[in-house]
């Protein structure tokens, strides 16, 4: 495990890199358009996005994985065994004091690096990643962030030239992730509601919710996602199960008034 300051140095970075990584703000699916936005530069199998709360908690603000909901699935593992008490990135932001200007790190962590087995099984051997790396902000501001990309076993190790990509994407990364937070997490309720359903539910699950919410039909949801219907109950089905609720009007009553069992 190493980790070392960014300095920031003038650089082009590609537009299409910045205008996809801008187009993820304020959707459900922040991180898959970062990923997607970091594959047109280096390869990277996953994407994570974790925000340090002030209460000390992390919550898993957007994951992505370029195959399946491995990075949801991983993310919710992660919360529920509270793996962030083990997380060499998010214990070692919560013990930095806020400096007095914003500062951007990168750290870089093999599997082989997380000490504690089961974390090292549940969130690296399990889903096959091989390393970790990531950028992390510490804001004046008081917010403290970590973006990771990881490689499966599938991809080679990161080189200098891949440190070097990200780094210079750093800045535009987390200038993203705060307009992100701003303009989400406008009340309380949708906070709770919004974190809940980002660490629960797979990606497809997330879309047909997000569409729920939004007034949808079932038939125009799956217009919208190229899906059947009968397909698009199913998601709705498996992400109200995950959920707790029964029916539209129940994960409505949730949005307005999360039930004390959500995770703070």
């Amino acid at each position: 495990m190493r980790r070392w300051k960014i300095k920031p140095t003038p650089c082009d970075i590609p537009s299409a890199f910045v205008s996809r990584v801008i187009s993820g703000i304020g959707t459900p699916d922040l991180a898959q358009w970062i990923l997607d936005a970091i594959q047109q530069l280096i390869p990277a199998s996953h994407c994570t996005v974790f925000v340090l709360e002030a209460n000390g908690r992390v919550s898993a603000l957007s994951t992505a994985s370029a195959h399946g909901a491995v990075a949801s699935v991983t993310a919710v593992e992660y919360r529920q065994n509270r793996f962030d008490m083990l997380d060499n990135n998010m214990v070692w932001l919560a013990r930095k004091k806020t400096p007095t200007r914003s500062q951007t790190w990168m750290s870089h962590q093999f599997a082989e690096d997380v000490a504690d087995p089961y974390y090292r099984h549940m969130c690296y051997s399990k889903p096959g990643i091989r390393e970790r790396a990531s950028v992390l902000l510490l804001n004046k501001d008081g917010q403290r962030i970590a973006v990771s990309f990881y490689r499966n076993l599938a991809f080679e190790s990161f080189d200098a030239s891949d440190f070097e990509t990200i780094a210079q994407c750093g800045q535009i990364l987390h200038e993203v992730v705060i307009a992100h937070i701003r303009k989400t997490f406008c009340s309380a309720a949708s906070d709770v509601l919004h974190q809940h359903i980002l660490t629960q539910l797979a990606h497809r699950e997330r879309q047909v919710i997000s569409c729920v919410l939004a007034g949808n039909t079932t038939n125009e949801i799956a217009l919208q996602l190229d899906l059947s219907p009968r397909t698009v109950l199913t998601y709705r089905y498996r992400a109200f199960a995950k959920l707790g609720v029964r029916t539209q009007r129940e994960l409505l009553a949730m949005l307005n008034s999360p039930p004390a069992n959500l995770p703070p």
